[in-house]
């Protein structure tokens, strides 16, 4: 495959971008523009109850975000009038059948032009309800495979899941580290191999639960907090850690076994972090998993790193993960191949330990420190610990004895509000909320087999300089350190540290 290829497959193409305000999504569309301009039309779903609110929604949240810099300056004063020319706003929901889409003129004009989908909508809340997150990861995935399937003119179906579906709650190999191997879910597959699973009973419980708690005239706030509580409870029935990829699971499941002839594409990106160098180093928006954590430490809030030094944090910059997007959709086109999952990782080829981020982050804001209100924040280097028991330890000598003695000063004194102490009791079980939800990530000894995506990368190298081209996607490449020194950490300061 060369540039010529990428150039002649992408022009005339209209392509259906779902959840196109979220992060990856911003990031292929922007990419789509900028490289073949000649690109025929991009539908963009975004959720909303009307045409002019998701058209706000796509000025704000994506149009004028920085990322879109480059693309503005290539343009100029045109730049407005290309995005309208190129961008058609559409307002509905992968919750819903249709996608939501109540006109039926634009419907059919859909089927009739869309040549591509990727679907990038998902809800990445790791305790989301359990409602919302079955009706976007789950359902949603099969509506808009639905939806792809009247698409006369399909050539490629994308459907961008995540490579924690196959970490389970614990990981404990015989010998040496565990892999996850580039494959489908089994429809009823479970990460326990004990309990089946079946998605329509999960759905009829959820519908059931809900009930429950309406007879019961509860309060909207509580069931809210039910519904986080439940989609943990059936995640790790069977065998997953949290909401979100056990509703992510779920909906391979449904893609893969309701695919029939649609020329399908998994990519399964791992932990994804800031731009690497497209359009620019250091594009992120808000705080991700592993970024809390940096962002916690310049602002002196974190003391305390869980985790193994040795755990390998598989970590991939955005555009690398859209790179191979884009290369997959060329590549494999009105085809059904075999192989059609592909992870876009790092631990196999170029691993990154907790023990890194660890050093790098102290190490980055010991040279540059965090300002807040003007003044730079000192930060002390935290302390690693690596087990559980060891941070409850830590959690009970650093805040809960304190307030045990707080609350006894406070009965026989009254020198302090009991909502004072509420709100700290809370703050530590939230802290432990956390630590549950994340250990599982933070402890394990696995790697991502990428075969599939190493595969693609030498076919279309052949011919081709990926780098040159600007679809990289080669996780060797990176120089961690550099980057993140240079990059990311510049990046998370800029854009999610506000």
């Amino acid at each position: 495959m060369d540039s010529g290829r990428v150039q002649y497959f992408l022009k005339g193409k209209t392509i259906l971008v779902t959840g196109a305000t979220g992060f990856l999504a911003k990031v292929f569309v922007e990419k789509i523009l900028r490289i073949q301009p000649q690109t025929q039309k991009l539908y963009l779903l975004i959720r909303a109850i009307n045409t002019e609110l998701a058209a706000q929604r796509l000025q704000n949240e994506v149009i004028r975000t920085d990322l879109f810099r480059v693309l503005r300056d290539e343009c100029g004063e045109d730049f407005e009038s290309f995005i309208s020319e190129k961008v058609v706003v559409i307002a509905g929901d992968v919750a819903l059948e249709n996608l939501g889409l109540k006109d039926e003129n634009l419907k059919n004009e859909m089927f009739q032009e869309i040549d591509v989908v990727v679907n990038f909508a998902a809800s990445t809340k790791f305790d989301e309800r359990f409602d919302f997150s079955m009706g976007v990861n789950t359902m949603g995935a099969l509506h808009v495979l639905n939806f792809a399937k009247n698409c006369h003119r399909l050539e490629a179906f994308v459907h961008t899941s995540t490579g924690k579906v196959s970490i389970p709650q614990s990981i404990k190999p015989k010998d040496g580290e565990a892999i996850f191997r580039e494959k489908p879910f089994e429809m009823g597959q479970t990460l326990k191999g004990t309990s089946k699973l079946d998605i329509h009973t999960e759905m009829n419980l959820l519908e059931k639960k809900k009930d429950e708690l309406r007879a019961k005239n509860a309060e909207e706030n509580r069931i809210k907090y039910e519904m986080k509580d439940y989609g943990i409870e059936r995640a790790n029935l069977y065998g997953w850690p949290n909401t979100y990829v056990f509703t992510k699971a779920m909906g391979e499941m449904l893609v893969v076994h309701h695919k029939d002839n649609v020329p399908l594409i998994i990519i399964r990106p791992t932990m994804v972090t800031s731009t690497y160098e497209d359009p620019f180093p250091g594009w992120i928006e808000g705080s991700r998993t592993l970024d809390s954590i940096i962002c916690g430490v310049g602002q002196g809030k974190i003391t305390h790193f869980l985790g193994h030094p040795n755990t390998i944090l598989d970590t991939i910059p955005a555009d690398l993960v859209i790179n191979c997007v884009i290369t997959a959709i060329v590549a494999r086109s009105n085809q059904a191949p075999k192989n059609f999952i592909f992870h876009v990782s790092s631990s196999l080829r170029n691993p990154f330990k907790i023990s890194d981020v660890h050093n790098i982050s102290y190490n980055y804001f010991i040279k540059t420190p965090y300002q807040k209100n003007g003044k730079p924040i000192n930060i002390s280097k935290p302390s690693l610990l690596t087990s559980v028991a060891a941070f409850n330890i830590s959690m009970t000598i650093r805040y809960v004895l304190p307030l045990k003695v707080l609350n006894l000063v406070n009965k026989v004194f009254c020198q302090c509000s009991q909502d004072f102490y509420d709100t700290n009791c809370r703050k530590i079980r939230m802290v432990k909320r956390l630590v549950e939800l994340y250990k599982p990530y933070l402890f394990f000894r696995a790697v991502f087999d990428d075969t599939n995506t190493e595969n693609l990368r030498r076919e279309t190298k052949g011919n081709l300089n990926l780098e040159v081209v600007g679809l990289n996607f080669d996780p060797s490449s990176i120089d961690w350190k550099d980057y993140m020194m240079n990059s990311h950490i510049p990046g998370l300061v800029k854009y999610a540290m506000k």
